[in-house]
């Protein structure tokens, strides 16, 4: 797509360049069909538009919207505008107790898909008719625009919608171009390599381009992000932490593969940024400590600040309201080492794989026999969604998956059985990691997965009775031995 106006490497240094077409938010909710299909951007409930959604859900219309989001997003469009009742569908990720509670009560058919699939699916792959799409940006002129905090999908969005509408937010610094490197693949079947070699290299624009004619209305706001929220690291989550570290360093002397560098993702969430925490203090030697994941989250700013990471490449910034101020006040320094990218670039198999990630990922709980549920409570309540996990899950040269053992004070085992929602299958991941120990299953049959996870991951209130479980299964002659009904009695306690 020609774009004259932006050649690459020109700083931006207005928040508007050109003669575009302006609106306000009621009149762009008005503009919206009842039953349309909305793509927005977000992605770790930062860099959505607020303004747009706020004025739908306000509106005395009756609306039956189809949402597509690349990942979660925050309350305008969470809460006000799933409480409004405007939702009737819904792709892919959510994020707060309202729309969870909608989604369980099915008053929102909601369809869960991973992150890196998400773009093509909506532009090739049938999933949905899209209408409009509503992105936020820092800046925009004639054919382009830069995002905010996240890119997620947006670009493929920005391309497969017929209408757009741009939230030119001022509560963000334009200084933000800085840190985008927006690359788009080529469509499939003449789809080439992703040509990025280094995870902190830069292969494309600090904007978004667009078919002129698309633009319908750009609406100025100045809105914060709902931002993140981390609690205080438990003793479970430091215990984990701990151990995770004891294992990465036995890891990295073993293989070759970590001899010069180590590529780490983390899910995102408070055990997460204790995980990053703890690698503070891991002893790296000579080695570059690289991130490459899809979410940068304080204790990385923290792992930047003391010269423990290299670079950090992702797709959004979900950080705590202190961690964005921290990184708006110096964003210049930070963007040396910070790089965003869209979901389908940050989430691709092919990278994470030659990268060699080592993803670790947490999940609600996961079964004796190394299959992970990562998104319902008992097997049929949704929590959030699966995100990106499968992506690293999948695809990581070390897939681990890290968790407490129990919840409740010890009153729910998270190491079940035989878990009845499976997200990640036993042949996805490597290690197992909880406040208990490590138990590392590569190479191991079912039931050495089963005796390895039962002696170094289970919370003592239950490894008696998940041991009996795999003693009296054994006695049958399957390469998996079960019993089904005696399994399903751990969901109804």
């Amino acid at each position: 797509m020609s774009n004259p106006g932006r050649p690459h490497g020109d700083s931006i240094e207005r928040r508007v360049q050109g003669d575009l077409p302006s609106t306000d938010a009621e009149t762009a909710a008005a503009r919206i069909a009842s039953d349309a299909t909305v793509l927005t951007s977000g992605f770790g409930s930062v860099g959505y538009p607020k303004a747009i959604p706020l004025a739908l859900a306000n509106s005395d219309r009756d609306l039956r919207l189809t949402l597509v989001s690349s990942g979660n997003v925050g309350d305008e469009i969470d809460v006000d505008l799933v409480e409004s009742g405007a939702i009737s569908r819904r792709f892919s990720y959510q994020s707060s107790s309202v729309a969870r509670r909608a989604t369980n009560r099915r008053d929102i058919a909601f369809s869960d898909r991973n992150a890196s699939s998400i773009g093509d699916e909506v532009q090739y792959g049938g999933m949905v008719d899209p209408d409009v799409a509503i992105v936020e940006a820092v800046a925009v002129g004639e054919g382009w625009f830069v995002p905010s905090t996240s890119v997620g999908q947006v670009p493929a969005f920005v391309e497969a919608a017929d209408e757009l509408f741009i939230e030119l937010n001022h509560q963000h610094p334009l200084g933000l171009q800085s840190v985008h490197d927006i690359y788009r693949p080529d469509s499939p079947p003449n789809r080439t390599p992703i040509p990025l070699t280094d995870p902190g290299g830069r292969i494309g624009t600090s904007y978004v381009q667009f078919a002129p004619e698309k633009l319908v209305g750009v609406v100025e706001t100045d809105r914060a992000d709902s931002t993140y929220t981390f609690r205080d690291p438990t003793d479970d989550d430091l215990a984990i932490a701990a151990n995770l570290r004891s294992f990465l360093s036995d890891e990295m002397e073993r293989s070759p593969v970590f001899d010069d560098a180590i590529h780490l993702q983390f899910g995102v969430g408070s055990l997460g940024n204790a995980l990053m925490g703890e690698l503070r203090a891991l002893d790296f030697g000579d080695r570059d400590v690289v991130y490459y994941g899809e979410l940068i989250q304080d204790g990385l700013l923290d792992m930047l600040d003391s010269g423990r990471l290299a670079s950090a490449s992702a797709t959004s910034m979900a950080l705590t309201a202190d961690g964005q101020r921290r990184l708006f006040e110096d964003i210049e320094r930070y963007a040396e080492d910070i790089v965003l990218r869209p979901a389908d670039v940050a989430n691709h198999p092919g990278l994470i794989d030659q990268f060699g990630v080592v993803g670790v990922n947490s999940a609600i709980e996961f079964d004796i026999y190394g299959n992970v549920n990562s998104t319902h409570i008992r097997g049929k309540r949704m929590v959030n969604g699966i995100g990106g996990s499968a992506d690293y899950n999948r695809n990581a040269l070390l897939s681990i998956c890290a968790l407490p053992s129990a919840l409740d004070d010890g009153e729910t085992s998270r190491v079940v059985p035989m878990t009845f929602h499976v997200d990640h299958t036993e042949h996805d991941i490597d290690v197992f990691v909880t406040e208990q120990g490590v138990a590392d299953v590569r190479g191991c049959s079912p039931v050495e997965r089963a005796e390895r996870i039962i002696e170094h991951c289970a919370h003592p209130s239950f490894k008696s009775d998940l041991q009996s479980y795999l003693d009296d299964v054994k006695a049958q002659s399957n390469h998996i031995p079960h019993d089904v009904a005696r399994a399903a009695e751990w969901y109804e306690s």
